[in-house]
């Protein structure tokens, strides 16, 4: 094996496949990338048993082969070297030789031969979104992701596309996060099927930002491919059947508030300045008609603050896990919203001034006297 390629293009599917290196690898080829020739490129593979990513780039093909190189040794030597080019060559004996500029490194691959097989998945059923969409929508509801291994299903995240709607659902037993948005699908398409929250992560990572990449998404029984570019992510599903999450969404909910965004996260923000992972307690929120007051106790003291507000015809008082609340105000597309309230025990509800592009819910904390 034999070529030669740039640099940063090389050195960007390193960093891109490396994602799906196993970090606690029982085998030194699963601390590896696979690096093989395909037409005139080199396509470098990444694979920890639950996640495959891919990405090809163009090369000049001198010899044909395939090795396995350590991903984190690699991408060091390739971020290092003094020259745009890069050329790697391998011999029987699978000995490496890496050369720009004037430096040059040796190192011996690993058999590929020892390399796991990766899945493969059928893209005769498919949909496309433009990745831009999905990385946002993905941004909107990853901080929903359970972590309760006890309940798998919920640690990961239900995608959904129907009616020409493709929406994403995150439930983690305290909050729930809810994006959709129309997308170019047929009227008769659907699917189903739950992500875990570590290949999304990943996901967010490598997807592009440019406004003409497109993401096309093939899912399965087992596993889902989501393609972009140059660039192929495989991921194993979570089964089993997804919380019936539109019965947590309260049915009335009596008083609604347009707030700003950015006055509710800076004044939650200041009253939280006394929490801390150790000193923990709920946030009071006080909804006195035109006041929202806001106050916690901690063993460190009390903040309080207080925020201008419409008159919301009543007076509820509502306490709440000082984290959760502003990872779901954080996560409202607008600068105003409506907050949706019924009881000082009910959810709240975070949606949209008009549509239905996103709803967010967070359980209330038990308010005890004196917190």
């Amino acid at each position: 094996m034999r070529f030669t390629c740039e640099k940063l293009a090389l050195s960007e599917a390193v960093s891109v496949c490396s994602h799906a290196v196993s970090s606690k690898a029982t085998s030194s080829v699963l601390e590896g990338l696979l690096m093989e020739t395909l037409g005139d490129g080199i396509q470098l593979s990444g694979f920890n048993y639950k996640t495959a990513i891919q990405m090809t780039i163009p090369a000049d093909i001198r010899k044909t082969g395939r090795i396995v190189l350590n991903a984190r040794i690699l991408s060091d030597i390739v971020r290092r070297l003094p020259s745009d080019t890069v050329e790697i060559a391998v011999d029987d004996r699978l000995m490496v030789t890496i050369r720009g500029g004037a430096s040059e490194f040796n190192l011996i691959a690993s058999d590929p031969e020892e390399f796991p097989e990766m899945p493969q998945v059928d893209e005769e059923e498919s949909f496309t979104l433009p990745a831009s969409l999905l990385k946002e929508m993905i941004s909107g509801t990853i901080f929903a992701v359970g972590e309760n291994e006890n309940k798998p299903i919920i640690t990961g995240s239900l995608m959904e596309v129907e009616n020409r709607l493709f929406r994403m659902v995150s439930v983690d037993g305290y909050r729930l996060a809810v994006r959709q948005e129309e997308i170019a699908a047929r009227e008769d398409e659907r699917f189903s099927f739950v992500v875990p929250g570590e290949a999304l992560k990943d996901l967010y990572r490598i997807l592009p930002d440019g406004e003409e990449d497109v993401c096309t998404v093939c899912p399965q029984r087992k596993h889902a491919l989501f393609s972009f570019g140059n660039t192929r992510m495989t991921t194993r599903l979570l089964e089993g059947e997804f919380l019936n999450w539109r019965a947590t969404i309260p049915a009335e909910q009596p008083i609604n508030i347009r707030l700003s965004r950015s006055e509710i996260i800076a004044a939650v923000e200041r009253v939280s300045l006394i929490i801390s992972e150790r000193l923990k307690n709920p946030v009071r929120c006080s909804f006195d008609h035109d006041k929202l007051r806001l106050s916690c106790i901690t063993a460190l003291g009390r903040s309080y603050d207080e925020c201008d507000i419409p008159d919301c015809g009543a007076e509820v008082e509502i306490g709440f896990n000082n984290r959760y609340l502003l990872d779901a105000l954080r996560a409202c597309q607008d600068e105003e919203f409506i907050l949706g309230l019924k009881s000082s025990l009910s959810p709240c509800t975070m949606r949209p001034v008009e549509g239905s592009r996103y709803t967010y819910l967070v359980l209330p904390v038990r308010l005890k006297a004196g917190e």
